[in-house]
């Protein structure tokens, strides 16, 4: 394990110092493209900030009017067909919107049952086998201007959804 350590340690600054070697031995100004990159990126960030704040304010307002709650009271009998914990439920609709909220949602679950608890387990292995569909695809969608998506939704949700069942499973299977 300490070799993967030292292997990371030693391999990201390999691979900054090849790009401004490469950079060099092809005569290009390695600092004025970097400046220019990053002057990209934040144009990108300026270009994104507004969807983000918009999901956020969303987010905020489902949690704090029980939207939310009312939302996974409905989905609750396919939950317990299913086997999943009402706590589950909030988890996983706002991790489709927002990591940092269902961290939030995480964090209740974390503090009424544990970490280590068969829900507990559950969340963190969703948190880390979803994606936040709405987010990314408006996010890098809106900033690349793509319009139309294709099959992107429908795979997105499609793998979440895998990622959630696998989680539970993953979790009840540890709990025995």
């Amino acid at each position: 394990m300490k070799f993967l350590l030292y292997f990371s340690d030693f391999f990201v600054p390999m691979i900054i110092f090849y790009l401004v070697a490469y950079g060099l031995m092809n005569k290009k100004n390695v600092y004025d493209d970097f400046m220019e990159g990053a002057k990209e990126g934040f144009k990108t960030v300026i270009k994104i900030t507004p969807t983000i704040l918009g999901l956020m304010i969303a987010v905020g307002v489902l949690r704090a009017s029980g939207a939310l709650t009312l939302f996974s009271e409905l989905l609750r009998p396919f939950g317990e067909l299913l086997h999943i914990p009402f706590e589950v439920i909030p988890v996983f609709i706002v991790r489709l919107f927002s990591a940092s909220a269902a961290n939030g949602l995480v964090f209740d679950v974390f503090k009424e049952f544990g970490a280590d608890s068969t829900v507990g387990m559950m969340v963190s292995i969703m948190m880390s086998c979803t994606e936040t569909v709405f987010y990314t695809m408006s996010v890098y969608y809106m900033a690349t201007k793509v319009t139309k998506t294709r099959y992107t939704l429908k795979g997105a949700l499609l793998s979440t959804l895998a990622g959630g069942a696998m989680s539970v499973l993953l979790a009840e299977w540890m709990a025995r």
